[in-house]
């Protein structure tokens, strides 16, 4: 859940809880990476706290545009050199239009999948190979269902709470994402538990 803090800036705890695990990951893979898009930026968190790490790496935000201001807000204040402003993207519409049609050596996106409906899901894969450059890296971290089953009976709680809200949305089968990165040419690298029942799954092209 994301709050505010005292400067009105959008907070998510679980950003600052999770963004050690996650840039360990990142930072075995991407070292000779130059170029990222992270897909659903949200507060903007992960994005400040990941290129100012990864100086390298120009770390793209995007996000639907009600979330943009948010964002800017933390690049704002970061003043890093790496993180240009905030693209609107949406996965209902043309993805590689939204972003001018570049293509990125990374795509990174954290806890959206299971706030998809399954068909934006499907959207998202479609559109994945237009892009990313040859050898790209497709890195998600969230929640997720193993055989049909969950992993934990806090991953139940919370996929019952979604749907609630949201019937379109839920937890989504490692297995059912898993074959959706392969039928848009991807492969699976790692698989890789992260606290608080969460993975970081890593493909490539």
């Amino acid at each position: 859940m994301n709050t505010d803090t005292p400067h009105n800036k959008p907070f998510s705890l679980a950003c600052e809880r999770n963004r050690e695990p996650i840039l360990a990951v990142l930072q075995r893979h991407v070292a000779d990476r130059r170029s990222a898009l992270e897909i659903g930026s949200g507060t903007g968190q992960h994005a400040v706290h990941f290129a100012s790490a990864l100086p390298q790496l120009t770390w793209q935000c995007s996000d639907v545009a009600d979330n943009l201001p948010g964002i800017r807000q933390w690049l704002d204040e970061a003043r890093l050199p790496n993180t240009p402003p905030p693209l609107a993207l949406d996965v209902n519409h043309d993805i590689a239009k939204s972003v001018g049609n570049q293509k990125f050596e990374v795509i990174y996106s954290a806890n959206t999948l299971h706030i998809m409906g399954w068909a934006e899901v499907q959207r998202l894969f479609m559109q994945l190979p237009a892009l990313m450059s040859a050898q790209a890296l497709l890195v998600i971290y969230g929640p997720f269902n193993y055989g049909g089953n969950f992993t934990s009976e806090s991953n139940a709680r919370f996929d019952a709470s979604l749907r609630s809200a949201h019937p379109q949305r839920g937890l989504r089968d490692f297995e059912a994402v898993n074959e959706l990165a392969g039928s848009v040419g991807l492969h699976l690298l790692e698989d890789i538990a992260m606290p608080s029942n969460n993975r970081c799954l890593v493909w490539t092209t």
